[in-house]
């Protein structure tokens, strides 16, 4: 019997890209699927697509970049749960388009860890008496290979799945005498569209240069968000505590523990 069966499952992100695979194949393996996302009309299109393979989900629009809302959110759908297990994958995340560090306004950078760290600890925070009280369930956190190593242009993406990182990791520490399960994921490239939806801000940069990074991350992503989704998802059916995604993030992960400091000279060479 799949582990997702009959679990209460709720995925952020469910809009688009892995999220929406995850809905759809966690359906599947017969959970009862929370869609979560800020954009209806993109949720909608997921809620068609889990109709068109003969399975349901229940779909909320959610800012997890809005505390209040969080907190709203989780109050209405606890107690639907009936005491049921639950998987909480926190999925959705933004990046920026602004240049190094020099050229980042505090605002953007701001914006981005509100999202992308805020929005995994507040909700985790929400459910998190529900997992105690049960002491059963699943949290899951997507990292990214820029959790396991700095890359240059991207010092709030960056510091923000450093941040995820670290957030599950003590908290695998502090429920390992618990039966709450903890997994942190670090996908490398995806195929998603998470730069092409990027607007350039801060000055620096323009659509120009925008586009050429976008066209350089579609030939280097070879993982398919449904290739990605499968991974994660029967990651956590094993339980698994650490998952690395792509062969160019595992090569990553490696070089990072082996030379934890020379790393950035040879990524700055290779990018030459």
């Amino acid at each position: 019997m799949s582990y997702f069966k009959g679990t209460n499952t709720i995925i952020t992100g469910a809009g688009s890209g892995m999220g929406r695979q995850m809905v759809l194949q966690a359906a599947k393996r017969g959970a009862r699927v929370i869609a979560v996302d800020y954009n209806a009309v993109s949720l909608n299109e997921t809620a068609d697509m889990a109709k068109a393979q003969q399975t349901s989900i229940e779909t909320y629009v959610l800012d997890v970049g809005n505390a209040e809302a969080i907190n709203a959110f989780a109050e209405k759908i606890t107690p639907s749960f009936n005491k049921g297990k639950l998987i909480l994958i926190n999925n959705a995340g933004v990046s920026i388009f602004t240049g190094n560090f020099e050229h980042t306004p505090l605002e953007e950078f701001e914006w981005l860890i509100n999202v992308n760290m805020w929005g995994v600890i507040r909700l985790t925070k929400a459910f998190y008496p529900y997992f105690l009280a049960q002491n059963t369930g699943h949290i899951v956190n997507l990292s990214s290979i820029f959790g396991l190593g700095g890359m240059e242009g991207n010092s709030a993406y960056c510091t923000s799945k450093f941040a995820v990182r670290g957030f599950t990791e003590t908290l695998r520490m502090e429920l390992a005498d618990t039966n709450i399960s903890t997994t942190v994921v670090y996908p490398s490239g995806v195929k998603t569209n998470i730069v092409s939806s990027q607007v350039p801000k801060g000055g620096h940069t323009n659509e120009e240069m925008l586009q050429k990074v976008a066209k350089k991350f579609e030939k280097n992503a070879k993982i398919t968000a449904e290739s990605a989704s499968l991974q994660i998802l029967d990651a956590v059916e094993k339980r698994k505590q650490r998952v690395v995604i792509g062969s160019d993030g595992k090569m990553f992960d490696f070089l990072t523990r082996i030379l934890p400091s020379s790393y950035t000279n040879i990524v700055r060479k290779g990018k030459k």
